[in-house]
C-alpha cells in the first residue's frame, strides 16, 4: 500500500522533533473539572493520574469565563435553541440571529464600525491578512510574532517583507523608510500582547509612526493587531493593547473568544468597507463554519459580564492576582519580565533545569508550560505562567511554596 513507504518517512520526521525536543508530544487529556471549594478555585482531574487534583497555571482563560454557570447556562440555551451545530457555511445557510448580534455587539465594545466572527483566532488572522496583500503590497512584521502571523504572511505572497527586532520602534521606521517607493501599500503587523513573554507592543508609537508614513503609499500603511492575549485581559475595561497604552484605534484589530471570554472562535473589527470587503475575500470565513449558535450566545453572556459590574471586579482580581506572584517571584530571587498583563514568565534560562522545574510542579499538582530550547533560543529558556481571575490567594501562595521547595 502507498502508505506503506511513507510511514517510515513520517515516523523518521516525528523522531527527529522528537530528539532535538521540539515535539509537543503526548497530550495532557482533563477528564473532570472540580468547582472551586473554600480557599481554592478549581482544579482538574486528569487521564492516567487518578484522583490527584490539578492547579492549572497554564490557561488562557484569564477572566475565568468558561467556567462560569451564567456562560454554561447561556450555551446550553443556544444549543436547545438553534442546535448542536450551524449546519453550514454564513453564506448558505449557517448564519444565525446569534452571530449577528454577538458582531455587533463586539463591534459596539471595540468602538468599531462592523465586526465578524470566524471558527477561530488563527483563522482570522489568515483570513485576514492574506486578503489585504496584494503583489504591490509590502508587510512589515514583528519578530516575535504568532505563528499565525508568520503563516500569515507566506500564504499572503506580498512583494516583499521585512521583520523588525522585538519592539524596536526605531528599526520599524527604517522598515518604512526603506519601503518608500516599493510598493502602493504596507501593512504593519504585530501582535498587542506577546503570548510568551507576556510583554506588549507599544501601539500608541506605533500608530504615531504608521500614521507619519501613510501619505508615502497610495494605498497607505495598515496595521494590523492581533490582541487575542490583550482583549478581556488588559486594560481597566479589557479592551485590550490599545486601551493599556492609550492608542489611537488600529485600523485592524483581531481577537478571540477563546481566552479571556472563555468560549470558542476568533473575530475581526474595523470599518464596515473593510469588513464588507472580508466577508466577500476571507476563504476561512467563506469556507468554514461558524462558531455554533450555542457558542456565539456563550459569548455574547461573556460580553455582558465583562462590560458590567463584574468585569470590573474580576479585572481588578486579575490584576492583583498577578502582582501577588510576581512579587512572590521576586521575593524567592526568582527572574521575571516587567509588565502587568497575567502572562508572567519565570526566565530559568537552562533547558535542563527548565524540565526539570515543570516536572517538580507536576509532581506537586500544577500545571504549567515550559519553554526550552530549541523551542526558545538558548538562555531565553522560561516557564510560562498564566494567571486566571477564578485563582485564589491560596491558590497563588501554594505555587510560590512549591517553586520555593525547588530552590
Amino acid at each position: 500500500m502507498p502508505l506503506d513507504r511513507i510511514a517510515p518517512v513520517l515516523e523518521q520526521a516525528v523522531t527527529d522533533l522528537e530528539t532535538e525536543g521540539r515535539a509537543k508530544g503526548r497530550e495532557t487529556v482533563v477528564v473532570a473539572v472540580r468547582p472551586p471549594a473554600g480557599a481554592r478555585g478549581p482544579r482538574f482531574l486528569l487521564e492516567g493520574q487518578g484522583e490527584t487534583e490539578f492547579l492549572r497555571m497554564n490557561s488562557n482563560s484569564y477572566l475565568g469565563m468558561g467556567l462560569r454557570p451564567e456562560v454554561v447556562q447561556a450555551e446550553e440555551d443556544g444549543t436547545r435553541r438553534y442546535g448542536a451545530g450551524p449546519g453550514a457555511v454564513r453564506f448558505i445557510s449557517g448564519t444565525y440571529a446569534p452571530h449577528v448580534e454577538l458582531e455587533r455587539r463586539l463591534a459596539a465594545f471595540h468602538r468599531r464600525d462592523a465586526a465578524m466572527i470566524f471558527s477561530s483566532a488563527y483563522a482570522t488572522v489568515v483570513g485576514v491578512i492574506a486578503p489585504l496583500v496584494t503583489a504591490e503590497t509590502i508587510v512589515i512584521s514583528d519578530e516575535l510574532n504568532h505563528n499565525s502571523i508568520i503563516n500569515a504572511i507566506r500564504l499572503s505572497r506580498p512583494a516583499d517583507k521585512a521583520v523588525y527586532k522585538h519592539l524596536d520602534m526605531g528599526a520599524l521606521r527604517e522598515a518604512l523608510e526603506a519601503a518608500r517607493g516599493r510598493a502602493n501599500r504596507v501593512v504593519v503587523v504585530t501582535d498587542g500582547v506577546f503570548s510568551m513573554r507576556g510583554d506588549h507592543a507599544p501601539m500608541d508609537v506605533l500608530m504615531g509612526i504608521a500614521r507619519e508614513f501613510d501619505a508615502a503609499f497610495e494605498e497607505g500603511v495598515i496595521v494590523v493587531m492581533d490582541d487575542s492575549h490583550g482583549v478581556g485581559a488588559f486594560g481597566p475595561t479589557g479592551r485590550g493593547t490599545e486601551e493599556y497604552t492609550g492608542s489611537p484605534p488600529v485600523d485592524v484589530l483581531i481577537g478571540t473568544l477563546g481566552k479571556a471570554f472563555g468560549v470558542n472562535g476568533g473575530y475581526v473589527a474595523s470599518s464596515a468597507p473593510v469588513i464588507r470587503y472580508l466577508r466577500e475575500t476571507a476563504p476561512m470565513y467563506i469556507y468554514s463554519n461558524p462558531i455554533t449558535p450555542g457558542e456565539a450566545m456563550a459569548a455574547l453572556a461573556s460580553l455582558e459580564l465583562l462590560t458590567g459590574p463584574l468585569g470590573v471586579e474580576l479585572l481588578e482580581r486579575l490584576r492583583a492576582l498577578t502582582r501577588r506572584f510576581k512579587d512572590g517571584l521576586e521575593r524567592l530571587g526568582f527572574e521575571t519580565l516587567p509588565g502587568e498583563h497575567p502572562v508572567v514568565p519565570l526566565m530559568v534560562r537552562d533547558t535542563a533545569r527548565t524540565r526539570q522545574l515543570v516536572r517538580h510542579l507536576f509532581e506537586n499538582g500544577i500545571l504549567a508550560t515550559g519553554l526550552a530550547y530549541p523551542v526558545v533560543p538558548r538562555g531565553d529558556e522560561e516557564i510560562r505562567f498564566q494567571i486566571n481571575a477564578d485563582h485564589t490567594e491560596a491558590d497563588i501562595d501554594y505555587v510560590l511554596r512549591v517553586l520555593e521547595a525547588a530552590r
